[in-house]
């Protein structure tokens, strides 16, 4: 029994010769096939090909379906116009309960078992060698000779009915400074799986050593390069091994036929903002780097200029720094576990001491991360718990936040402390977060106090908080945001020379203690609406998403309406004045109990201020 496929055209008859002759040494056809595009088959029992079918389609990127035969009819779908038919016979892997067993130079002995199984074809874009010229990028194996090298990772496939498998990934190193040429070059083959779906430490993927792939051939990246990761369709072999049938075929890794498909490209004009990558780094230890469209990008740095403005004249345009809001925001997009901190006890003299900016930036943060089902907790004072869970429960009972948000604090005591708070049992391996966050957060000056606009200490109202933020810059897998408007907040050591330079009273007040990233607003609680803000964009942008979820699972339709009801508004955010305002929570400048933030009114200048954020984040591009 074989199997037997409709070609547009011959295939090259050298190429013919060798799939024919079935020749051991034949492992890899990816440099041959030309404009035709290969594919590898799965064969399964009739009972389970609508579940598998259904796998697939769940899980498009790893596994792009281009076909499936009709048990009894072993001639597999037309793809296209036909001029010939031929039989190619791939070699195969036998799967028995789940194990694989063997290796069959064709399935004529199994004629019988045959009539009751279905074939599926599953796309191998080859594609990627045009990508890597297109960037400029040689084969590592100029003859073909050698198959790319393939990882099994940690990352889960969507399980449907008995198929579940993790993602397979194939790996080429790519100098760092042709990166965004290639994902570009990529992003113009059409399809998920030409799309990269991690660019860094394979670590993150759960792929200890690069050195021993599950299959292929080992590339060693050299000096300047980063690991490049794209979904394989070997992932259909762990599905195979999941499912635990009695019989069950695979073709060989590097063994395929050929279909005459030809592989998608998209036409050079058809390449819209909405579609073109940018490749942005955002940790360097682990080092990872993201993926975002020319379209989001360029709303989140419109985000980044609006909020920018000074209405304090305080000279923050010297502390800007360019594409930290993307960088930020990118950066949380890939957290699991986000902890935020906020809080700055201005009126020493009065209870409480915390101003209005702040709280209302951290929770609208807060709610966004809850809409996008990560887990978010809100670290504070000691001596202003109670202060903060009251003004949650009044969140939640106004509709401001859906569900509370967990209000955790820290007193510090030893570098041991904080790590131990940071990581499940102290270990660095397993942070409890991935992200923390500042917002209007009192931060340490470099002679260990902490100090208000006006040059107050007001270190005996701060706990410690610092501390974590300078442990998790020795815990590799947890990065840090930093919101200010003033250079004295928690995270803005980032900024620290420009502050001393520029802000009054500066080389007194400037927090020593950085973040990885520094975002400077106007007030911090639009710094904090503006990260919700990009993280919407980028959630509704279709090459982050699909990054985000490694090409496998659904994408999310953007604009979600989850997304879209967490958003920061109007409405929302004068409750959540109004909340603090009852718990007579003043403005950070002119001490004023009422509906205002540094001094500036609620409904001529906040009001306006978050309407335009809103604006610019769903405009239409």
């Amino acid at each position: 029994m074989s199997f037997t496929l409709h070609l547009k055209s011959r295939l090259p008859t050298a190429l013919r010769s060798l799939i024919l002759q079935k020749k051991p040494n034949i492992r890899n056809t990816s440099s041959m096939a030309g404009e035709l595009r290969p594919a590898s088959l799965v064969v399964l029992p009739r009972s389970l090909a609508p579940a598998f079918e259904r796998f697939c389609q769940a899980n498009t990127g790893p596994l792009p379906l281009l076909g499936q035969s009709e048990p009894e009819k072993w001639m597999l779908p037309a793809q296209g116009a036909v001029s010939e038919t031929r039989v190619d016979r791939p070699q195969f892997w036998k799967y028995e309960f789940g194990a694989c067993t063997g290796s069959l130079a064709s399935l004529e002995q199994y004629s019988e078992q045959l009539k009751d199984m279905v074939a599926f074809l599953l796309g191998c874009s080859f594609s990627l060698e045009e990508a890597l010229e297109k960037a400029g990028l040689p084969r590592r194996d100029p003859a073909g000779h050698s198959q790319a090298a393939a990882y099994k990772t940690t990352v889960p496939c969507v399980t449907h009915a008995g198929f579940c498998c993790p993602l397979v990934v194939t790996m080429r190193p790519i100098p760092k400074d042709k990166l965004e040429r290639l994902v570009q070059a990529c992003c113009s083959l059409g399809g998920e799986q030409e799309q990269p779906v991690h660019i860094g430490n394979p670590e993150l993927l759960g792929i200890k050593e690069l050195s021993k792939p599950a299959y292929g051939d080992a590339v060693v990246c050299s000096p300047g390069e980063v690991p490049v990761f794209w979904p394989s369709p070997l992932t259909s072999l762990g599905a195979l091994s999941s499912c635990e049938t009695p019989l069950a075929f695979a073709s060989i890794p590097g063994c395929t036929v050929m279909t005459d498909l030809k592989d998608t490209k998209a036409a050079a004009g058809c390449l819209t903002p909405e579609r073109i990558p940018e490749v942005h780094h955002i940790s360097q230890d682990p080092l990872h780097y993201s993926i975002a469209s020319v379209s989001a990008s360029q709303k989140i740095r419109e985000l980044e200029s609006v909020i920018g403005i000074d209405p304090g004249n305080r000279g923050i345009g010297h502390l800007l720094c360019k594409d930290e809001l993307l960088k930020a925001s990118l950066s949380l997009s890939h957290a699991r576990s986000v902890l935020i901190t906020t809080g700055f006890p201005t009126h020493f003299n009065h209870e409480p001491p915390e101003e209005t900016d702040g709280p209302p930036g951290a929770v609208a943060l807060a709610a966004f991360l809850q809409a996008l089902e990560k887990e978010v907790a809100i670290i504070v004072d000691q001596r202003a718990w109670n202060l903060h869970q009251k003004i949650v429960e009044d969140a939640v009972e106004q509709g401001v936040l859906k569900t509370p948000i967990p209000i955790l604090t820290y007193q510090g005591g030893s570098v041991e402390a904080a790590q131990a708070f940071l990581c499940k049992d102290g270990d660095p391996q397993t942070p409890r977060f991935d992200h923390l966050v500042a917002i209007e957060r009192a931060g340490r000056a470099a002679d260990g106090n902490y100090y208000n606009a006006r040059k107050m200490n007001i270190k005996h109202l701060v706990d410690p908080i610092d501390d974590l933020f300078l442990a998790a810059k020795k815990i590799p897998r947890i990065s840090s945001t930093g919101v200010g408007d003033g250079g004295n907040e928690l995270g803005m050591g980032k900024v620290k020379e420009a502050v001393r330079r520029h802000i009054r009273h500066g080389d007194v007040i400037a927090c020593d203690v950085e973040a990885d990233f520094a975002v400077i607003a106007g007030v911090s609680n639009w710094g904090g609406y503006a990260l919700a803000c990009a993280l919407y964009i980028l959630y509704s942008c279709a090459v982050h998403s699909q990054y985000l979820r490694k090409a496998v699972g659904p994408s999310r339709a953007p604009g979600d309406q989850a997304w879209t009801q967490a958003l920061p508004s109007v409405i929302k955010e004068e409750k959540m004045l109004g909340i603090l305002v009852q718990h007579r929570v003043r403005s950070g400048i002119s001490g004023v109990v009422g509906m205002e933030v540094d001094g500036l009114p609620f409904h001529n200048t906040h009001a306006e201020m978050i309407q335009k954020l809103v604006d610019v984040t769903r405009a239409q591009v």
